[in-house]
């Protein structure tokens, strides 16, 4: 085998950020998208293979020798896209894998561990769902671990916490930032309760390192590594976002940035007649519950785990998301910042 890599949902922020990651360092990309449009990334070494991921005889012939598959593709953030199309997906992805004898890569979440997690995570704390995400997302970790073993192919989970920076699309950009420029910040949850969060260019090092430590002969090996990132409170954001806003010359003439909370309320009611809420309410107990991702087992496989410092990767996303003009007030980069309660 060669140092090829297929990334399936390639067009996604995490298998975009992968493929970047894997062709900076020096590999072969076949980058999996299923229809037409402009790509999410292109060039550097990253050849795009236009297929369903149902569609496995094609991506196994485009794949022909490739060493490492990621499975980065999602159905839409409503329980029953779930339901109907990640078990399919799980099974195209192992598929493939099982035909090409290559390594699967595939990312977890917290979700597995419910609303009774331990502060801590580590990759044997035992997962107690308490959400149809949450089982399901234990349901394909099942999945990829039995067909693995059962097809003799190395499989590894590398879990980690919510995703900011390459690209739009997350908690980040939809709420959080969304009037930043305007001088507003809403934070969903407890300014006080430490959340685990993962810059996407520090995971996508992440995935090419275990698959550049992975041996070649862990054939039917399932495992599970923990990406730590950044364990950070609300008050740690709003903190690292007045720095960006007082140098894009967003902060109001106080020099504080206002803050504001999500109507959970509202959503309770509006969920029952629209999927995406239901969801997004789901999970509302991840933004008042302490946790962080132990990240001991990772550090030892690959060592040094890739970490931009948190300041630097915040400034970098808010500014890739292109909010809007810098203000009359815009600055040069400071530190520290001042945070006020506001309407």
């Amino acid at each position: 085998m060669d140092n090829t890599v297929l990334v399936l949902g390639a067009r996604g922020r995490l298998g975009g950020a992968v493929a970047q990651a894997f062709a900076a360092a020096g590999w072969r990309v076949l980058a999996q998208r299923r229809s037409g449009g402009i790509p999410a990334v292109a060039g550097g070494g990253i050849e795009w293979v236009q297929s369903k991921a149902a569609d496995t005889a094609t991506l196994q012939r485009a794949a022909a020798g490739a060493r490492v598959v990621v499975h980065a593709m999602n159905p839409a953030y409503t329980a029953a896209a779930w339901r109907a199309e990640a078990p399919g997906l799980m099974q195209s992805a192992t598929d493939v894998a099982a035909a090409l004898g290559a390594h699967l890569l595939f990312p977890g979440n917290v979700y597995n561990f419910g609303a009774g997690m331990p502060a801590v995570l580590a990759p044997d704390t035992p997962q107690r769902p308490t959400t149809g995400k949450g089982l399901i997302r234990v349901d394909l970790e099942q999945q990829l671990a039995q067909a693995a073993r059962h097809h003799g192919f190395a499989a590894t989970v590398i879990r980690a916490g919510d995703f900011f920076g390459a690209g739009s699309g997350s908690w980040l950009d939809q709420v959080i930032v969304k009037k930043l420029p305007q001088g507003r910040v809403t934070w969903p949850g407890s300014r006080d309760a430490p959340h685990a969060w993962a810059y996407l260019p520090d995971l996508a090092q992440a995935f090419v390192r275990v698959a550049e430590t992975t041996p070649a002969t862990a054939g039917g090996r399932y495992e599970c590594l923990h990406f730590a990132g950044h364990t950070v409170t609300g008050q740690d954001w709003l903190a690292a976002l007045t720095d960006v806003a007082w140098e894009q010359g967003w902060l109001p003439a106080d020099g504080a940035l206002r803050t504001g909370t999500l109507p959970w309320g509202m959503m309770r009611l509006l969920s029952p007649f629209n999927a995406t809420v239901a969801s997004l309410l789901e999970m509302r107990y991840l933004w008042d519950l302490p946790h962080a991702l132990d990240g001991a087992a990772l550090a030892r496989r690959i060592g040094s785990e890739p970490h931009t410092p948190f300041g630097d990767a915040v400034r970098t996303a808010i500014l890739a998301l292109d909010l809007g003009p810098r203000g009359a007030n815009a600055a040069g980069p400071r530190t520290g910042g001042t945070v006020t309660q506001g309407a």
